[in-house]
Parts: C-alpha cells; sequence; structure tokens
C-alpha cells in the first residue's frame, strides 16, 4: 500500500523514553514491519509522504492552480464510516463499559487483535506517531502515541493533533514523572469488514484498531482518544471529554461568551461553530469565533467556573451541504492544504459534492464516470482533514493553555416533530436529564440505516467510554458549593411542517437564537415557563427568512406527544439500572 519513497527509518531508540521504545519495539515484533519510522512533523516528512502516495495511487493530485496543497483520497466502498457495531469498551467488569457500549473481556479482546496484528505490516513502514491533544503547552491537554501502517493516517494525524517533535518531547518530560501516555495501534489489515474491530482499554489508557483506514476508526487521537479513552480519564481527574463544538460569540458591547455544543455527527456542528452572524448583526459589531467544531474538554477552574480547551488541531468535517451559502468559512478553509476523502471530481480536477454549486461532476467518489444512477456522487459522509488554523473564524483564544471560559451549554439533535427551536433548561439537574434523555435522526457519520430517530445522551452515544450511568452522574456531581456552571439550552435546527419543508431557516439565522441565549446568560432576556422548560417570550426571536407562521410552530410544544415522549425518556433512562442517578429517574 505505502510504496516508495519512504520517509528514512530511525533508529531503533527512537525516544528518551525507555517505555515507548520497548512498546515500539514490542509492536515491530508482533507486525514484522519492513521498515519503521519516528514521525517529526515536519514539512519535510509530510512531502515525503504525499509523494509516496501519489506514487501508489493512495492520494490523487487535485488541480494545484484552484486547490494548492489539495488531494484527494478514495477509501474502500467497505470503508466509508465509523463502524459502532464493531467497537468495543473492553473493561475487567462488564458493568463497567454499561448498556452503552458492546463489551469484551481485555484478555480475549487482546488475543484477538494480536492474532490479526501478527505479521501484518509486511512489506509496509511502522510509523510511530507522538501527538499532542490540545495546545502544545496546556496543562489540560493529554498525550499519546499512535503506531500506524498507513501514511494517509500519518497525514491526517499531522492536520488533527499537534503531532511529531513537540509532542514527543512532551511524552518523555512527562514520563519521567511517571505520568502515562495513550497507546494506540493501528493496521488497515486487509480491509475486510469480517476482520475489523475497535478495541479500547479504558484501564489501561490504549486502543488496538484493525481493518480500516477511515476516519475515527483509524485517526485514533480523535474519537478513540479524545472522547472514549478521555472520557474515563475525566472521570477519574474531575473533568469532562464531549462531542461539542467551542464557538466564541463576541457582542457589540465587546464582551465574548464561549458556547460548547452537543450534536450527533452530521447535525450540524461544523457550520454552527463557523457561523457568519446576518448582515444586520454584523454591523452591529456581533462576531462569532471559532475554538472547535466536534470536540470539547472542559476542567473545572478556581473561580467556579467550566474552562475549555479543543482537543484537535484540524477539522475533519462532512463535506455534502458544504457551500458559499451554508458555510463560507468552511469553504475558505479547505481552498488549500486539504486532504479530501470520498468527494467527487468536475472535468478540471476540482473537488465537488452535493450542495457545492450546480456544476455536474466527472468521477464520482470511486473513480467511476459519473452516474447518477450509481448514487450521490460525493460519498454522503465524504470528508476534508484541514488545519483549524486556516479558518478565517479561528479564535486567536483557541490555543489559550488556560482555555476558554464557557456560559452556555447547547444539547441538540435532528428531531422533525415535536422538540421546539430552543428553550432552557429551569437548573443544571434538568439541564443533565435534557441531555442524557436527547434524541435524533441518525445520519451517513456511521453505518447503519439512515434517518431513524434514536436516544444519543450529549451525543455520546457512540463515545462514551463507561457506563451512561456514572456518566451522568458525573456530570451531576460538578453541581457544588461554588461552581458558576454554565446554562443550559436545547436546540432544533430540523422541525418540519406537513409537507416536509424545514420551519426554521437554520445557518446564519441561528444567530438570532445564540443572541437569545446570550442575553439570557447576561440577565437581558424574558422567558416563558413551559412543560418542557424556558421558551423565549413572543417577539425575543425573528427572522426575516422565517414567517410569523412558521416561528410561532417552531416554538410550540405539543403537550400530548411531550407526555408520549417522557414515557419514552423513562424507559431509555430505566435501561441504565441502578446507576442511573435517582435525580434523573
Amino acid at each position: 500500500m505505502n510504496a516508495l519513497p519512504r520517509p528514512q527509518a530511525a533508529p531503533a531508540s527512537g525516544s528518551r523514553l525507555a517505555a515507548l521504545n520497548d512498546w515500539v519495539a514490542g509492536i515491530a515484533a508482533l507486525t514484522r514491519p519492513d521498515h519503521v519510522h519516528w514521525c517529526d512533523g515536519s514539512d519535510a516528512e509530510y512531502r515525503a509522504l504525499v509523494t509516496g502516495m501519489l506514487a501508489d495511487g493512495t492520494l490523487v493530485e487535485l488541480d494545484q492552480a484552484t486547490h494548492p496543497g489539495c488531494y484527494l483520497h478514495r477509501s474502500d466502498p467497505d470503508d466509508v464510516a465509523r463502524v459502532e457495531h464493531l467497537t468495543f469498551v473492553c473493561t475487567r467488569e462488564r458493568d463497567d463499559a454499561g448498556p452503552n457500549n458492546h463489551w469484551m473481556a481485555p484478555g480475549q479482546a487482546h488475543a484477538k487483535m494480536d492474532a490479526l496484528f501478527a505479521g501484518c505490516m509486511r512489506g509496509r513502514t511502522l510509523y510511530v506517531v507522538p501527538y499532542c491533544m490540545g495546545p502544545i503547552d496546556s496543562p489540560l491537554s493529554r498525550c499519546g502515541v499512535e503506531i500506524t501502517d498507513s501514511p494517509y493516517v500519518v497525514a491526517n494525524m499531522r492536520l488533527m493533533t499537534r503531532m511529531g517533535a513537540a509532542a514527543l518531547e512532551r511524552i518523555e518530560r512527562e514520563g519521567a514523572q511517571g505520568q502515562p501516555f495513550v497507546r494506540g495501534l493501528h493496521s488497515t489489515g486487509e480491509l475486510d469488514p469480517d476482520r475489523r474491530f475497535i478495541m479500547h482499554f479504558p484501564e489501561e489508557l490504549s486502543i488496538k484498531s484493525y481493518g480500516s483506514g477511515y476516519g475515527g476508526n483509524a485517526l485514533l487521537g480523535k474519537k478513540c482518544h479524545a472522547l472514549r479513552i478521555a472520557s474515563w480519564q475525566a472521570r477519574q481527574e474531575g473533568w469532562l471529554a464531549e462531542h461539542m463544538l467551542i464557538l466564541g460569540v463576541e457582542t457589540p458591547q465587546g464582551q465574548t461568551h464561549y458556547i460548547a455544543a452537543a450534536f450527533p455527527s452530521a447535525c450540524g456542528k461544523t457550520n454552527l461553530a463557523m457561523l457568519i452572524p446576518p448582515q444586520a448583526y454584523r454591523e452591529q459589531g456581533w462576531k462569532v469565533w471559532t475554538v472547535g467544531d466536534d470536540i470539547c474538554w472542559m476542567h473545572p477552574g478556581e473561580d467556579g467556573r467550566l474552562w475549555a480547551i479543543n482537543p484537535e488541531a484540524g477539522f475533519f468535517g462532512v463535506a455534502p451541504g458544504t457551500s458559499a451559502s451554508t458555510n463560507p468559512n468552511a469553504l475558505a478553509t479547505i481552498q488549500r492544504d486539504t486532504i479530501f476523502t470520498n468527494v467527487a471530481v468536475t472535468a478540471d480536477n476540482q473537488p465537488w459534492w452535493e450542495g457545492l454549486d450546480d456544476r455536474v461532476p466527472a468521477l464520482d467518489w470511486q473513480g467511476r464516470p459519473f452516474d447518477p444512477a450509481n448514487g450521490p456522487a460525493a460519498h454522503p459522509n465524504s470528508r476534508f482533514t484541514v488545519s483549524a488554523r486556516q479558518c478565517p473564524s479561528w479564535s486567536p483564544h483557541a490555543e489559550d493553555a488556560q482555555g476558554v471560559p464557557i456560559s452556555a451549554i447547547v444539547f441538540g439533535g435532528r428531531r422533525a416533530t415535536l422538540m421546539p427551536l430552543v428553550f432552557e433548561a429551569r437548573d443544571w439537574v434538568h439541564g443533565v436529564r435534557t441531555g442524557a434523555s436527547m434524541g435524533s435522526e441518525t445520519t451517513a457519520a456511521a453505518t447503519g440505516a439512515v434517518g431513524v430517530m434514536r436516544r444519543d445522551p450529549m451525543a455520546m452515544k457512540p463515545f462514551c467510554g463507561y457506563h451512561f450511568g456514572d456518566y451522568f452522574a458525573h456530570w451531576l456531581s460538578f453541581d457544588r458549593p461554588g461552581a458558576r456552571l454554565p446554562k443550559i439550552f436545547h436546540v432544533n435546527w430540523f422541525r418540519k411542517d406537513a409537507d416536509g419543508c424545514f420551519l426554521w431557516p437554520g445557518f446564519g439565522e441561528n444567530m438570532r437564537v445564540l443572541e437569545w441565549m446570550v442575553k439570557r446568560v447576561e440577565g437581558r432576556a424574558a422567558a416563558v415557563d413551559s412543560p418542557i422548560g424556558l421558551l423565549p417570550e413572543a417577539g425575543a426571536i425573528a427572522s426575516p427568512a422565517c414567517s410569523t407562521e412558521d416561528l410561532e410552530r417552531v416554538l410550540q410544544v405539543d403537550a400530548a406527544a411531550l407526555r408520549q415522549e417522557q414515557v419514552e425518556i423513562a424507559q431509555h433512562l430505566h435501561g441504565f439500572g441502578q446507576r442511573l442517578p435517582p435525580s434523573l429517574a
């Protein structure tokens, strides 16, 4: 797969940390690679990786005049999304993984995976990828090392994490003080769906992934480390690792409020994180700053507030639907130095996907001449990987070592009916219950049927590394004397009318909802009590792109439907058994 040219192999002892050297040596003995390369994260190394992947067809060069530094990767057609049914949390006690996870005993899981890894890197290069999740000098960051045989993974990890020499130095420094690093082992294997597993060992801070080269299955710093393993670490250490974007809303008075928002994958996190306010708002002085679009680590500060960092350094965004009208900041971000995965291309070799513009693509995501009979030109879960620093709305505080203070937490999902545009939880317990009972229609980000309503607590169903009952209790534990906790809201941009049309215009118009949240945080907006929570009073949210009748409907709460919803929520929460906190039952 990764033919010449390859980066030069490093000495067998690539680190000053003996434990790291020993682990790499042991993995090399198991997997039998032809070469071992310790990644330094340099530009020269990246160029060598790209050159090798262009030579063997792993990457395709796009038009360098219109998209300099941009390349296309076409993954195996059976390897295009997360595989939740093949993802396991392997704790000593089965109940610690919880009913929200697939479980396997650690000994059995290690044996299964080591049998797959045995000799799997013959003819390949073993890459050692040291990385830091979070700003390199932040005490809130955590480090890991991924071993992989995929140069595509290495290139993506360089964009998505602080990868290379600086990360290795921090790992060595912390290792000398007895602090652990997360150990991740990955191989694409044969890309056989029947020989594909992602195993997490939270008590060991380790990950093993085999048989996929795609996204969160293979970029182990992302969902595997930054959510499943980190959520376990966070509970032990007293913080939160969440599937949330982070944005800053700057008011005309110059005050910036930071908001963390949890939506399931492909439900608009990137669009909200990079929102451009409507022109009238911009003229008044409102601004939106992007801190992160997918993952948020929140730590309680000495002042009682929650302070957050984005552990990632890049965006792994969904391409379809991204356009100059829906997310101009994202579109500007990916015009250069971007790796596209499973998009289509035009006749002049530019990346294309549904919703981008009205051009007709020449080749679909599998490299075939485009034929509508074969389905969409770009895969519905096609992606772009790009450095976050290229985003026009990138926050100057995104790299602050102490993080940014969170004023509000937002939960939301795709609900065609019932859930109103926005409501506020009455208190922290109500907010946690709101997050715990979140429902959303499934998307193409994971394998399986699309459009099926499922409960996805805090958008963490695929990502929480331990029992949801314990997870909810951990959330509740932050409500203690001296805490200055964020307000909690719930939003639903996706409510539809009887004809299946969206009632709310969304995208930049969502600024109007953010404004109401900010005013609630500042104590400058009234709310109306309702059976579901606190709703905006009449006229508090208005949009020229939305009729008065649609605004009324999008904020309505059907009491009878809500009662049935509460029955379903009670059944959902009952499934977590004795570990469910009584205050949520």
